[in-house]
């Protein structure tokens, strides 16, 4: 009897093992796809179908807030931002990108939705439209995006046509210094001074504090000829105002104009039809009176050039800052700026924007305008 049982123990034993080792054959059955789909996202995503792709380009980013208490209320205030809803208005927008541009390659982490949201306001329709244009105008002007990347501007960083001054404005506004004078026609095409406005735009746009105080421009236009300003025609004026007021995500507070030649007038002319009524109201003229400056900025930031007291213009700083970016601007532009053939992203014009047929058909008049002022 005894040995009876003792067969019967040892038969479900083997039974047992038995069936252990089935459950680990089927359980690695099961793990090795998920083992492949692993390797191929660590490895070639262009490997995985088209829609994967992106998920498998961008591991998945826990945001983090980095705002002051100050510029959390701030944001409340001005942009209806709420602190406790904030995830939720990214998972928004994003659930709306992937329902109205599905093919559109794109980041999706809630830290680059949140630049589109704070932008507008929070307004979920206008920060989409936003977002598209934003795409939209690089497809459509190679000549400005193709190749894009600090070290292909240096030229213009050297020549010191722009620089962002090293302290804010009291409002915590950076100042982006722009000098169209240091430009030299010969040296390069007007399109490089836009390309190193833009790459400027993208490392401020990085700090969550410009996000949401916005940016103060100061345009110094001492020694802009005439030749200078026959370069920007209507046509390369509708497109830079369509990309600074309807397709980056970076709100524009003011415009501070300085030492501008009587020929500014025509300069101005043909900027103007292009901006919204709430942009021109944002131009403030101040001439030769260094005095006027100092009422919207303060001295105690401002180099010597601008009555200021905080030393010659440094733009040496900036530029190195913009070459520092180098690595980073590329993987994150070479991947997210370039949508794809059959992506539906298109420029949405703003209300005061003309065809380019009338652009065109208005720029002999203009030139004509130009030299009148002068």
């Amino acid at each position: 009897m005894a040995g009876l049982s003792w067969n019967i123990f040892t038969t479900r034993v083997g039974i047992l093992a038995e069936g252990i080792q089935t459950f680990k054959m089927e359980e690695e059955s099961i793990r090795s796809p998920k083992a492949e789909e692993n390797v191929s996202c660590n490895g070639d995503a262009s490997s995985l179908p088209t829609e994967l792709q992106l998920q498998a380009s961008h591991k998945p980013q826990v945001y983090v807030c980095s705002l002051s208490p100050h510029l959390i209320a701030k944001a409340q205030e001005e942009l209806q931002e709420k602190p406790e809803w904030r995830l939720r208005d990214a998972q928004a927008l994003r659930d709306m990108i992937l329902k109205e541009a599905p093919n559109l390659k794109t980041r999706l982490d809630d830290a680059f939705l949140l630049r589109f949201l704070r932008a507008r306001k929070f307004d979920y329709d206008r920060a989409l439209k936003l977002l598209l244009n934003y795409h939209a105008s690089q497809r459509t002007w190679p000549e400005v995006f193709a190749n894009l990347r600090p070290s292909a501007i240096k030229c213009v960083l050297d020549s010191g046509f722009l620089t962002v001054l090293p302290h804010p404005d009291p409002l915590g506004r950076c100042i982006l210094v722009i000098r169209p004078g240091r430009w030299i026609i010969s040296d390069y095409p007007i399109t490089e001074n836009i390309r190193a406005i833009y790459i400027t735009l993208e490392k401020l746009v990085q700090a969550e504090e410009n996000q949401v105080n916005g940016i103060v421009i100061l345009a110094d236009y001492s020694g802009v000829t005439l030749s200078q300003a026959a370069q920007l025609g209507p046509f390369m004026a509708k497109k830079v105002i369509g990309i600074l007021q309807d397709g980056f995500p970076m709100r524009i507070k003011t415009v501070n104009v300085i030492n501008e030649p009587i020929i500014f007038k025509g300069i101005f002319a043909i900027i103007k039809p292009f901006l919204k009524e709430k942009m021109t109201e944002r131009f403030i003229l101040h001439g030769s009176d260094l005095s006027s400056l100092h009422k919207d900025i303060p001295p105690n930031i401002l180099p010597q050039e601008y009555g200021g007291t905080m030393g010659k213009l440094n733009t040496t700083a900036w530029a190195d800052t913009l070459l520092a970016f180098e690595e980073e601007f590329v993987a994150e532009f070479g991947q997210v700026h370039t949508p794809t053939d059959n992506s539906h992203a298109e420029f949405v014009p703003g209300p005061n924007e003309q065809s380019g047929q009338q652009c065109d058909d208005s720029f002999r008049g203009v030139r004509s305008q130009l030299y009148y002022c002068y």
